[in-house]
């Protein structure tokens, strides 16, 4: 280990007794996550993973609310921005950001080497060499702020059905907030301070990968599991969803003397890789630059219940090396009961940040789902009304059990302000109890007509839709954000509309694969009732023509 390395602001060096080498641990003693004063004084640059197509809109987010610039990644879906270690709590709050990562090193134009031999060897050297000190400290004040990775419970097969239903029973209470025996924050903090406790120590090789040039499988490796206190993995304490429920370890882990207290950190690494000009693949990538980091860290390996992620992300000739922030996507922030099509709320706040939603605006969702997009909305843009429809009587009992998850969420949190300004109803979207020109935006998610309905009957739904969306929106003011996959459908159907709607721009978007787009369109000046006189009156002339 490099003597820089060795001793660094938050860790100090020492030796195993088993090994003999040299392990770095965090020192905790007295400290917090939170009001570690080597974090205040830390300026890093963290990476986000957004929805593709809405980078600039994410940019846009990140200036308003943290006052940063931000680099949009060639790889498309990613950003980066500079901020002070003390601001971290804020960027957890950002609405348009799916999964944030420290980045420990940038390399704009990484030389490859020739031969894949060479290549591998360079990623190898590639550890020893990165400054981990401060990504490694945000890493380690930002437990206390993660989402954490929920976790299935196993079934004990020696219980009878009784016992396993009264676990489940009791298991069910005990997750609803007003049963819980410890608030939230004191279970983040013991789950915190248990991460900071933790000696970097291993002894084995992990990798993990995701290709995207070629179809890779991954390689797994299995562990030794490691029990850390009262039988839980660290920080998977329930925070932000109720429904989230930590899984115990099964197996203690024998330390060495003088570290009772202490537990094994355990990591993987995970690499991303785009591009088809590389000699090597994501597996190789990955096992080599993992053996590296567990070789200079001495951690433990283990491919699922990590507590530390390494990301490498190549993207042709751009390497990034960074530690991820967030164990699950904070798109699922507000969501408990999902459907067959739930929109992710990161994209549903780009749609709503498209048409700027103002003070006493009523957007409407006709085609509403779970409810993902007049939630953003409600929570982002408070002084704007929402109503939330679908003919659906499964989707609007989602959207109501979602909209009581965050009240009850707030009350959990003492916030005593009025409700979420939504209104829910079930009605016909070709049909709807609206009153005409009485609506500001509309924002939906249409039918792609892959999991729900069909490519044959999107060519009747879509042009009842948008003609019934033309009725009820504002002439001239009016504007509607909508998302559909089926994109040669509504490109037809919007060319006879041209006198409800004009087309502004569009976005196109990755939806679970699907290459789709968000076309913003605004309502033309026309009068809708003075469309339908026009064609009540050609009716008649119509008539006429025909029996002559």
């Amino acid at each position: 280990m490099s003597e820089a390395n060795k001793e660094c602001s938050g860790h100090l060096s020492q030796k195993s007794p088993e090994t003999g080498r040299e392990v770095l641990v965090v020192d905790t003693s007295g400290t917090n996550a939170d009001d570690q004063p080597v974090g205040d004084s830390i300026t890093v640059k963290i990476g986000a993973t957004v929805p593709t197509g809405f980078e600039h809109t994410a940019a846009e987010e990140v200036k308003e609310k943290l006052c940063a610039e931000s680099t949009i990644s060639k790889d498309r879906g990613r950003i980066y921005f500079e901020i002070n270690s003390k601001n971290l709590p804020q960027v957890h709050c950002l609405k348009s950001v799916d999964n944030l990562f420290v980045v420990v090193q940038e390399f704009s134009d990484y030389q490859f080497k020739d031969t894949k031999e060479e290549t591998l060897q360079d990623f190898q050297l590639l550890a020893e060499k990165l400054p981990w000190s401060n990504p490694l400290e945000v890493w380690k004040s930002n437990n206390s702020l993660k989402k954490k990775r929920s976790w299935r419970k196993v079934v004990n097969k020696k219980s009878t059905p009784k016992e396993n239903a009264k676990k489940a029973n009791a298991e069910n209470y005990s997750e609803q907030p007003h049963s819980e025996k410890h608030s939230t924050a004191d279970t983040v903090d013991k789950s915190a301070k248990t991460l900071e406790s933790l000696p970097l120590e291993s002894n084995k090789k992990t990798e993990c990968c995701s290709d995207e040039g070629d179809k890779d499988k991954a390689l797994s490796i299995s562990c030794d599991t490691l029990q850390i206190e009262e039988g839980r993995l660290p920080g998977t304490a329930s925070t932000a969803s109720d429904e989230d429920v930590p899984a115990t370890r099964e197996n203690d882990c024998d330390l060495p003397d003088g570290h009772e207290a202490s537990k094994l950190l355990k990591f993987r690494v995970t690499c991303n890789r785009a591009g088809e000009k590389h000699n090597f693949t994501s597996n190789e990538a990955a096992r080599d630059f993992g053996g590296a980091v567990q070789d200079f860290f001495l951690w433990k390996p283990d491919m699922t219940k990590f507590d530390i992620e390494v990301l490498l992300n190549i993207h042709n000739n751009e390497v990034v090396v960074a530690i991820a922030l967030t164990e699950e996507s904070l798109h699922k922030r507000n969501i408990t009961h999902f459907g067959p099509t739930t929109l992710r709320s990161t994209l549903a706040y780009g749609m709503l940040r498209l048409c700027k939603p103002q003070p006493s605006d009523i957007v409407i969702d006709p085609m509403c789902g779970t409810g993902a997009i007049p939630l953003e909305g409600a929570m982002e843009w408070p002084c704007s009304y929402y109503m939330a429809g679908d003919n659906n009587e499964l989707a609007i009992n989602r959207t109501i059990n979602n909209i009581n998850h965050i009240h009850n969420k707030r009350q959990n949190k003492g916030i005593t302000a009025c409700g979420l300004p939504i209104d829910t109803v079930q009605w016909d979207l070709c049909k709807l109890p609206i009153r005409t020109g009485s609506a500001d935006i509309i924002v939906t998610d249409m039918p792609f007509g892959k999991r729900i309905g069909s490519r044959k009957k999107n060519w009747d739904l879509y042009p009842s839709c948008l003609k019934e969306m033309g009725r009820v929106c504002r002439p001239e003011i009016g504007k509607a954000v909508l998302l559909t996959q089926d994109k040669k459908c509504f490109a037809k159907t919007l060319s006879t509309m041209g006198h409800l709607w004009q087309k502004s721009h569009t976005v196109w978007v990755n939806v679970g694969g699907l290459h789709a787009a968000v076309y913003f369109l605004k309502r033309t000046s026309l009068s809708f009732n003075k469309i339908t006189e026009d064609n009540e009156n050609k009716e008649p002339e119509e008539k006429t023509k025909t029996e002559e």
